[in-house]
């Protein structure tokens, strides 16, 4: 027989409030838009990372015999004008979009950004006074244009330091294998990624700094770098997701323009940028490409649309969603 007491108990069980994360998720999960964007995203990049397994050619492969072929059971997209499977090229390409976006806002927003944000915002005086400065003259330049700078200045001595390294330790493969593109597409992106996670992170800093609990801690001799990353890194958490959901589509961007400029991956491996300027780039083969064949932009203009529409559409949701006044 139930008692009372088990019966208020389970009531206290149904009505106790959710965790802080499982709420967020129950209120994004009723956001159609946005959950069906996270699922269009998580569905590209895993496309991306099983791009070894699902491939059906060599994205190295060339077949003169069938070029600018469109789609068939043994070319689901076709093939480019050196006869080389487009779907294997885009799955390829995603891969390298997943790598550049993951390893720039690991290094630059998230440790970089953060990093700076809190010491920046927490001691104040003449270290905020240097780091702000610094960020300014940095963001003085237009984004784009100080990427492709960095790009096309550092890329001749990182292949040269790359190449001597090769030379003088007998290990190969490591600009063949685009590690070496990957390394300076992700130091020119460093400038477009950590100054605004930065900025952000130092102003919701320098409200917390002054809370009670802070104070309290600070009363009670507790250390610095516990204060700083027990009591208000988990505060400023929000924020920094939403910031980096809409800055990977920009940084996903940034590499495409990179690479079809010709400074971002090189050639054979496969980028989506590097796919785009094949069909569009400048001279007479390229024009008869794109005039014959434009079909072939599709699959790479598809995907970079959708990831930078997707992430925009995850990045407003989420604001709304962990924003409080919002709720």
């Amino acid at each position: 027989m139930t008692s009372i007491a088990d019966i208020e108990a389970t009531e206290l069980d149904q009505i106790k409030p959710k965790g802080f994360w499982r709420g967020v998720w129950s209120r994004f999960r009723k956001r159609r838009l946005a959950f069906s964007g996270l699922i269009i995203i998580t569905f590209i990049y895993m496309l991306g990372i099983l791009a070894p397994v699902i491939q059906t050619h060599d994205y190295r492969e060339t077949d003169l015999r069938n070029t600018q072929q469109g789609p068939s059971a043994e070319h689901w997209l076709g093939t480019d004008r050196a006869g080389r499977d487009l779907y294997t090229r885009v799955v390829w390409g995603i891969q390298t979009t997943v790598i550049i976006t993951v390893t720039s806002f690991i290094t630059g927003s998230l440790l970089l950004g953060v990093s700076i944000g809190l010491v920046a915002g927490y001691f104040r005086g003449w270290i905020d006074a240097v780091i702000m400065r610094v960020g300014e003259v940095i963001s003085v330049f237009p984004d784009i244009l100080l990427i492709i700078l960095l790009a096309a200045t550092l890329r001749p001595r990182i292949v040269e330091f790359a190449r001597n390294i090769e030379d003088s330790t007998g290990i190969s493969g490591l600009v063949s294998s685009g590690i070496v593109d990957y390394f300076v597409i992700g130091v020119a992106l460093l400038p477009l990624s950590w100054f605004g996670m930065m900025r952000l992170v130092r102003g919701q800093v320098l409200v917390m700094r002054e809370a009670e609990y802070v104070e309290a801690a600070r009363a009670m001799g507790t250390s610095t770098p516990r204060i700083l990353f027990r009591h208000i890194l988990p505060n400023v958490v929000s924020p920094v997701i939403v910031s980096v959901s809409f800055g990977i589509g920009a940084i996903a961007l940034s590499e495409v323009v990179l690479s079809f400029f010709g400074l971002g991956v090189q050639p054979p491996r496969p980028s989506l940028g590097v796919m785009i300027g094949d069909v569009t780039a400048r001279g007479g083969a390229s024009v008869s490409v794109l005039r014959d064949h434009p079909e072939q932009l599709l699959s790479p203009i598809i995907v970079v649309w959708l990831l930078i529409f997707c992430w925009n559409i995850v990045g407003d949701a989420l604001n709304d969603v962990l924003n409080p006044r919002a709720r």
